[in-house]
């Protein structure tokens, strides 16, 4: 039917055949969706034709969980269905796979009902079950660990029985946290004391969301436990610690960076994660405008000199020096990195990590480095005047080195490096490029809202007088977090010309470098932003985030 309805081709459909033969327990259609021949949604739209079952878009639909909670997890999860409602005394189950008689047999043991099938994406499936399976199996573990686990002291604490892989309730609560962010894809995890309770906030892109509070008894154990499991001094509570966790969470390899931070209510975790699966970037997927991809290639080229990437924290700098990194590495190129920490691992680039309670700093990593014959050096951030000075000399001396700063945008980082204490006419001799990036909130398709710009929203856009102007604001849907989904990031690249280099030289003001880029073809992270608002892909507000406007 496939082929017939011209979404698919002969030799495409013997190819996946052939591919079939190889996986073990893999349908075609899930071989033809994986080798993007086809869609999820051509498959479904096939099946409705041929079983006459209807096709339900889950993304969209609000789940009662007292019906979710008619079918177990486990049970959810090992055949891709899902209860979403009782219509006329029958439970209608959306499922992948509506031929599985074993699956609707067991749901009618189960639930003692009638069974009434609806088709729906395997993907939305899985999404959905972990939306309202881990809230409901959250609301349990707290629930059980507030009854059975409430310690007044370090001292009541037992060690063994927090160090348990499995049994004890801490232990199951700060696995489900964990387990609910790597879910949820967020960045960072925040543990929270007050007064009379614990809040616990994920970092969702870019904003903080709170998805759990309980009882302010609670934290010490929770406290103590992540520290054992980072390997930190649960004894010392009055200094700031760090430490780190390497562990599979939802079949992926997790880095987790742990900060604890004693405030006036007890200590503040932040544990941030890493998904070491996640990073396979090409310059084309880091967003950038056709305009500011030439510049970024021009930049790379360069044979030496130093490309700084800056931004704010979680604004993808790492993300950007890694793909500069893998689009340069060669086997005739010795790449040498010094980190903290080493994020991705990278076959072919030697790596260091960075120890400073053993003496191993930015600055000392990089001075040794120089002695190891490099080609390309990637330093992780130029924390320091010395990390400064040796990076510009080490450009100044044919290596091409690669590094981060906070700073606003490409023209303050001039002004910043000179604030470091590197000359000006080392700061125009060394460097290449600057990018700047930021990332903002993509509007969710699925609800996003139309509206006509006002008078004041023309102006910040620059967008022409007189014309009608349609932009977007979010709402928020089952798909969605408040009606955004995912970030898009925004660039402002800066090549460092003859003429910067000259006002560089004669220590021009901030201003008058980002005039000057901007005649020779710069786009500011304001006008990309901009110009993503105006397609509808994000907001005003997101703009807002993004740069000072005018008005």
């Amino acid at each position: 039917m496939l082929i017939i309805t011209g979404k698919l081709n002969q030799g495409q459909l013997e190819e996946a055949m052939k591919k079939q033969k190889s996986i073990k327990n893999k349908k075609l259609g899930e071989v033809l969706v994986e080798l993007g021949y086809v869609k999820e949604e051509d498959i479904l739209e096939v099946l409705e034709e041929q079983l006459k079952v209807p096709v339900i878009d889950l993304a969209y639909r609000m789940l009662d969980p007292k019906i979710i909670a008619l079918v177990p997890e486990n049970i959810a999860r090992k055949y891709d269905l899902i209860p979403i409602d009782i219509v006329d005394g029958e439970l209608l189950v959306a499922m992948n796979d509506p031929l599985n008689i074993f699956a609707i047999d067991d749901i009618k043991l189960l639930t003692g009902m009638k069974v009434k099938i609806a088709l729906s994406a395997k993907s939305v499936i899985t999404r959905t079950i972990n939306k309202y399976y881990t809230q409901e199996g959250t609301k349990k573990v707290i629930e059980e660990f507030e009854e059975k686990f409430v310690p007044s002291s370090l001292d009541d604490l037992d060690e063994s029985e927090l160090s348990d892989v499995n049994s004890a309730p801490v232990v199951k609560l700060v696995n489900t946290i964990m387990e609910q962010a790597v879910r949820m894809k967020a960045s960072d995890i925040h543990i929270e004391p007050y007064e009379n309770n614990i809040r616990i906030r994920l970092r969702l892109d870019g904003d903080l969301q709170e998805i759990m509070s309980f009882s302010k008894k609670s934290h010490m154990a929770i406290a103590t436990r992540i520290k054992i499991m980072g390997r930190m001094d649960i004894a010392e509570r009055r200094i700031p610690q760090d430490g780190r966790i390497e562990m599979e969470l939802e079949g992926k390899s997790i880095d987790m960076r742990i900060s604890s931070l004693p405030t006036v209510y007890g200590e503040k975790i932040v544990i941030r994660l890493l998904d070491r699966d996640g990073f396979n970037f090409s310059k084309e997927d880091l967003g950038f405008s056709e305009s500011d991809l030439k510049i970024f290639n021009r930049i790379i080229r360069q044979p030496y000199g130093i490309i700084l990437v800056t931004g704010p924290t979680g604004s993808g700098k790492t993300t950007t020096l890694y793909t500069i990194l893998k689009d340069l590495n060669r086997e005739e190129q010795n790449i040498i990195t010094v980190e903290d920490p080493v994020e991705y691992k990278l076959d072919g680039i030697n790596q260091v990590q960075v120890n400073n309670k053993a003496g191993l700093t930015f600055a000392g990593g990089l001075r040794s480095i120089l002695r190891q014959d490099p080609d390309i050096i990637m330093v992780g951030e130029i924390r320091d005047s010395e990390t400064a000075e040796i990076a510009v000399r080490a450009s100044i001396t044919g290596h091409l080195v690669l590094s981060t700063l906070h700073t606003n945008d490409t023209a303050s980082t001039i002004a910043r490096l000179v604030d470091m204490g590197i000359e000006p006419y080392l700061v125009s001799t060394s460097i290449i490029g600057i990018i700047s990036q930021r990332l903002v909130k993509r509007l969710c398709n699925g609800c996003k809202i139309p509206y006509s710009a006002s008078d004041k929203e023309r102006k910040m856009l620059n967008a022409e007088s007189g014309k009608e102007l349609t932009l977007y604001k979010p709402h928020g849907c089952n798909k969605c977090i408040k009606g955004y989904r995912g970030r898009i990031p925004v660039h402002e690249v800066m090549y460092l010309d003859h003429e910067i280099r000259k006002l560089i030289d004669n220590r021009a003001t901030t201003d008058e470098i980002k005039d000057e880029a901007i005649k020779n073809g710069m786009t500011t992270l304001l006008h990309s932003a901009t110009s993503l608002a105006l397609q509808g892909i994000t907001s005003v507000e997101e703009v807002l985030r993004v740069g000072y406007t005018t008005d």
